[in-house]
C-alpha cells in the first residue's frame, strides 16, 4: 500500500496508542504525516483495517550491532541495508546502527557507510538516524565482549579526527568516565552536539559527577559492563549502578530481553527511573533477528565465534553475555507481559523516550504533524504490520 502526494491513508478498527489507548478513532495519514486521529469520518483513498491490533509509533533502537547475519561495524552501506531489514519487520522505524572498540579506520569506514544511508530514500529500512559509536575508550574490566586489543583511554588526535570526519552522523558515543582524559573527551562531544553514554566502565561516583557537571546524562545497557557498589578500607562508595539510580535526569538504556536482567530487576529499574528515563534497546548482535539459532555461531565482522544458548547471546566461556538476539518487539513484550508495565509505557520507551533523549523531532508519538512511522501488533506484541512515512512495508 503506497499512496501517491495528494492520497488519504485511514486505518480503522485500532487501538491507537497516544497518551491513552484509543479505542474508537481512526488514525489518518497524508503525505507522509499524521494528520488527524479522529472519531469523525474524513474523505480517504485508502483504507487499512488493523483487526483489532494496537496501533503504535514505530520504534526507536539506538544500540544495535547487526542483524540477520551482518555485523555493522566495518560493513559497507548495502550490507547494513540487508541487516536493518529483519528490524524492520519486526518494528524498527529509526535506528542508530552501533560500533564496538575496534580500530580507527574502522570506525572511519563505518561513519562513510551510515553517512550515505540518513538520506536513503529506498523505503524499505529503517530510518538511519546516525551512528552510535560504543568505545573504543572503555575499562578492560568492564569490558565483556569488547575486544580488549583495542580498548584504551581517549587519545584526543583520533576522537577529534572521527568527530570532524563524523559531523552529521556521530550521534552519541559511549566511553567509561574513570579513564584519563574523559573529562576533556566528554566535554569536546558536547561541544559538538554529541551524546555522552557512561558504557563498559568501573567507574564510582565521583567519576560520574565528573562527566555529568559537563552535561553527560546517559548510561549505556545498564547493569551490563558496569561497576557497583564496593568498599574501601571499609567505606561504601557508590558505582555507576547506584548514579544512575541517584541521579535522577540520568537516562538509562536497558537491554529487556528478559535474559540480560531478570523481570523483576527490570521492575526495579522501571520503579527508580520511570519510563521517562529508560531507553529499551537490543544491544543486537549479528546474528540477532535469525529464528531458531543455537549452539556455537559466528559474530562480529571476522567470524568470531559465540554460543546461542538459553535464547541469548553469550562467550564461550559462558561468563559473560555477547551482546542480544533480540528485536524491538520483543523488548516490549517483555516490559508488558513479563514486568506488568502497562502497554502505553511500555511502548514509551521504544518510541518517545529514545526520540527525546536523541532530539529525533517528528518522531515517537502518534500525533497529528508527525511522520506516519507505524507499527501494528496484536495482545502478545506480534507485529503483523509497518508503515514507513506512511507507506505500509
Amino acid at each position: 500500500m503506497s499512496l501517491n502526494k495528494t492520497g488519504v491513508l485511514k486505518i480503522i478498527n485500532g487501538r491507537i496508542l497516544t497518551d491513552k489507548v484509543e479505542h474508537d478513532k481512526n488514525l489518518y495519514v497524508k503525505d507522509g504525516k499524521i494528520f488527524a486521529i479522529t472519531d469523525e469520518n474524513i474523505d480517504c483513498d485508502e483504507i487499512f483495517d488493523a483487526k483489532g491490533g494496537y496501533v503504535s509509533p514505530g520504534f526507536i533502537d539506538l544500540h544495535l550491532h547487526g542483524g540477520d547475519g551482518v555485523w555493522f561495524a566495518g560493513s559497507e552501506t548495502e550490507e547494513i541495508i540487508a541487516g536493518s531489514r529483519v528490524h524492520l519487520r519486526h518494528g524498527t522505524t529509526t535506528m542508530t546502527p552501533s560500533t564496538s572498540s575496534t580500530a580507527h579506520e574502522v570506525l572511519l569506514s563505518t561513519i562513510e557507510s551510515v553517512r550515505k544511508l540518513m538520506d536513503y530514500d529506498g523505503g524499505d529500512i529503517p530510518h538511519i538516524a546516525g551512528v552510535h559509536l560504543e568505545g573504543p575508550y572503555f575499562s578492560p574490566i568492564q569490558c565483556g565482549a569488547q575486544t580488549k586489543t583495542y580498548i584504551t583511554p581517549p587519545v584526543k588526535k583520533d576522537y577529534e579526527d572521527i568527530i570532524e570526519r563524523g559531523r552529521g552522523v556521530v550521534k552519541r558515543w559511549s566511553f567509561a568516565p574513570e579513564l584519563e582524559g574523559s573529562v576533556e573527551f566528554c566535554n569536546t562531544l558536547v561541544k559538538n552536539g554529541i551524546i555522552p553514554s557512561i558504557g563498559h566502565t568501573n567507574c564510582v561516583y565521583e567519576d560520574v559527577l565528573r562527566v555529568y557537571d559537563k552535561g553527560c546524562k546517559m548510561m549505556t545497557h545498564f547493569y551490563s559492563g558496569m561497576s557497583m557498589l564496593t568498599r574501601r578500607d571499609g567505606f561504601r562508595i557508590l558505582g555507576a549502578v547506584e548514579s544512575g539510580y541517584l541521579l535522577d535526569d540520568m537516562t538509562v538504556e536497558v537491554i529487556a530481553d528478559g535474559r540480560h536482567l531478570p523481570p523483576e530487576l527490570l521492575k526495579l529499574i522501571y520503579k527508580v527511573k520511570g519510563p521517562e528515563h529508560i531507553c529499551l534497546v537490543t544491544d543486537a548482535i549479528r546474528v540477532a533477528g535469525m529464528e531458531g539459532l543455537s549452539g556455537i555461531v559466528p559474530s562480529g565482522k571476522h567470524n568470531e565465534q559465540i554460543l546461542i544458548e538459553d535464547d541469548v547471546a553469550k562467550m564461550l566461556d559462558r561468563k559473560n553475555f555477547a551482546g542480544s538476539i533480540a528485536t524491538t518487539d520483543r523488548l516490549v513484550r517483555t516490559m508488558h507481559k513479563a514486568v506488568g508495565i502497562d502497554i502505553i509505557n511500555s511502548v514509551k520507551m521504544a518510541t518517545e523516550t529514545p526520540a527525546k533523549i536523541m532530539g529525533i523531532s517528528n518522531k515517537g508519538k502518534l500525533k497529528e504533524g508527525y511522520d506516519a512511522d507505524i507499527v501494528i501488533f496484536n495482545d502478545n506484541v506480534e507485529v503483523s504490520d509497518v508503515f514507513l512515512m506512511g507507506n505500509h512495508i
